[in-house]
């Protein structure tokens, strides 16, 4: 089979953990007869630098002609680049807001599976960790706050900032849906998070998901508040099974989830429409600070693809070559930078532990796809 591939590598790190992906993809393209065709798309900072836009008409039309979107990162510094200084409509998130919405991709899946080789990492203690967790954080992606109306004027004398959180019944019940059938797949478990005790839109979110729930008699479901959720990722994580929620509280839970991983470059996501379509990324940033040092962890970024091939392309055997690729790496004690064992220094497990780059971490995990 052939698929094209639209690819979003800059800015940051983005070339360097995207290049690796691809690597591993055109891997499992020679070992099971498919053939990936890759076309570059422009979005966030070097599109800026190019077009002086985040992200063109022409560039959502690419996308839209492909088959699904791998994307590395976008934006810098927000202290010192110069694409911080432009209006907010112009900075390069913007152009990821305005894709996310173009495409529909209204949900967003973002794994936290602790590998027993990564235990070492984990910031939590052992008691508290046990035999590891393995969650799905559902996210509703193209609503709420980040898409509100927003607006920042002088009222009697003083500057005051809106930012509008908005949520219609239809925009929660297509997200809630879509997290009780992946919950259906996995351990038939729904956490919906949301602010209920203060917010009227979480009062409807709480509402429809109930509503829902109801549709899938199988899966056992509880409301929870985000503050609760917040302190349980680090007292118990291993009571989720998937969260399911709005757009910020997705946003902040998603990086709280990751770390408990051991590092924020280990989490894949997908970002999906009605269709297959998706867009897949990891959920780190763009790491400005050691972008070009060949030190990066592109496992995020590869099992992103992994999901891509599962997701959009139907391709689960594939998917379980690229997974397996990297739990046999880990296994085998190679680690970048990031997921050092965080006290290994003078024990018998240091001397298993290998440290290698970006590179070689892609070249490790394709070898053994």
């Amino acid at each position: 089979m052939e698929y094209q591939i639209g690819v979003i590598s800059w800015d940051g790190i983005g070339p360097e953990i995207v290049a690796e992906a691809k690597k591993v993809l055109d891997q499992i393209g020679e070992k099971y007869g498919h053939v990936f065709h890759y076309k570059e798309i422009l979005m966030g900072g070097c599109s800026i630098d190019a077009t002086g836009e985040p992200l063109t008409e022409e560039a959502v039309a690419a996308a839209k002609a492909s088959d699904a979107v791998l994307m590395g990162s976008i934006g810098g510094n927000t202290s010192t680049s110069p694409w911080y200084r432009l209006p907010p409509e112009k900075r390069p998130e913007a152009g990821l807001l305005k894709l996310r919405k173009s495409l529909n991709l209204f949900a967003n899946l973002r794994p936290a599976y602790l590998y027993e080789e990564l235990k070492g990492a984990c910031p939590l203690r052992e008691d508290i960790i046990g035999a590891g967790f393995d969650m799905m954080i559902m996210r509703e992606l193209t609503g709420g706050l980040y898409f509100g109306e927003r607006r920042t004027e002088e009222k009697d004398g003083v500057v005051t900032a809106t930012d509008t959180l908005t949520y219609n019944e239809n925009e929660i019940r297509r997200i809630a849906k879509r997290g009780f059938e992946i919950a259906m797949k996995r351990r038939k478990k729904v956490t919906s998070v949301d602010k209920a005790n203060v917010l009227d839109s979480s009062r409807l979110w709480r509402r429809v998901v109930e509503e829902t729930a109801k549709e899938y008699p199988e899966v056992s479901y509880e409301h929870m508040l985000v503050d609760n959720c917040a302190m349980q990722l680090v007292k118990d994580p291993k009571q989720f099974d998937v969260i399911l929620t709005e757009n910020m509280f997705g946003d902040i839970l998603s990086d709280e989830a990751s770390m408990v991983t051991g590092s924020i470059g280990m989490l894949s996501s997908a970002s999906l429409n009605d269709t297959k379509f998706g867009l897949y990324e990891p959920s780190g940033g763009s790491a400005p600070d050691i972008a070009g040092k060949g030190i990066a962890n592109p496992i995020a970024t590869i099992l992103s693809a992994a999901m891509m091939l599962r997701y959009t392309f139907d391709l689960d055997k594939e998917a379980d070559a690229v997974e397996n690729a990297v739990k046999r790496v880990l296994a085998e004690g190679y680690r970048t930078v990031d997921i050092l064992p965080q006290e290994s220094a003078g024990t018998k497990d240091a001397q298993t532990i290998v440290q290698v780059g970006t590179k070689q971490m892609g070249d490790l995990i394709a070898a053994r796809v």
